[in-house]
């Protein structure tokens, strides 16, 4: 395995000739996903202080 195809590993999933739009929602999906394995609150200090 090379630099280049490691760097590339976590779009393994996503289809050839994929847009931009399709990589964010995927990239997102995961990361909301890893989140919610690690149970961490989805609020953030910058809605609370909104208010």
């Amino acid at each position: 395995m090379n630099a280049e195809h490691d760097d590339r590993t976590h779009l393994s999933e996503i289809e050839d000739g994929a847009g931009c739009t399709e990589i964010w929602e995927y990239l997102t999906e995961r990361r909301a996903d890893a989140t919610s394995d690690t149970d961490v609150p989805e609020t953030s200090d910058r809605t609370t202080s909104m208010n």
